[in-house]
């Protein structure tokens, strides 16, 4: 598995513990690394900071784009990879929008339900059809 892929994951982790948790994910990070449990890819890091920070913007974008289904009616995984993957879409510069979308599509295919691989493309694929309306 690539670096980029392991630090995905793991950012899904940490989004996703601290989600259940009622954690704040920046502070669960931080408190990992310090514990010397964390992240040892500087990616993870940038992943669960940009989440965090954009976090309201792509909430009302997933809303918007998952017809028929709120953030909370998605299963925690799916919300938090779709999460991930909007924010690569949207405000990584470095990562080719395809890739961002695949990638949020493997992390699900991995580790929700049989049907979650092609909601997180349809969301994803939608934004990517929209993003130069949506960055800026």
């Amino acid at each position: 598995m690539a670096a980029r892929s392991k630090a995905r994951k793991r950012a899904l982790d940490v989004l996703y513990a601290a989600e259940m948790r009622g954690e704040e994910p920046v502070a669960a990070l931080e408190a990992a690394v310090a514990a010397g449990e964390g992240p040892t890819n500087p990616y993870t890091e940038t992943l669960v900071r940009g989440v965090t920070e954009h976090r309201p913007r792509i909430d009302e974008l997933l809303a918007g784009y998952s017809q028929g289904w709120t953030l909370d009616r998605m299963p925690a995984v799916d919300r938090t990879a779709l999460r991930i993957g909007a924010y690569e879409l949207l405000y990584v510069d470095d990562v080719p929008p395809a890739v961002a979308v695949s990638e949020a599509v493997a992390l699900v295919r991995d580790l929700s339900t049989d049907d979650s691989p092609s909601f997180v493309n349809g969301v994803l694929g939608s934004m990517l059809r929209d993003r130069d309306s949506l960055v800026g």
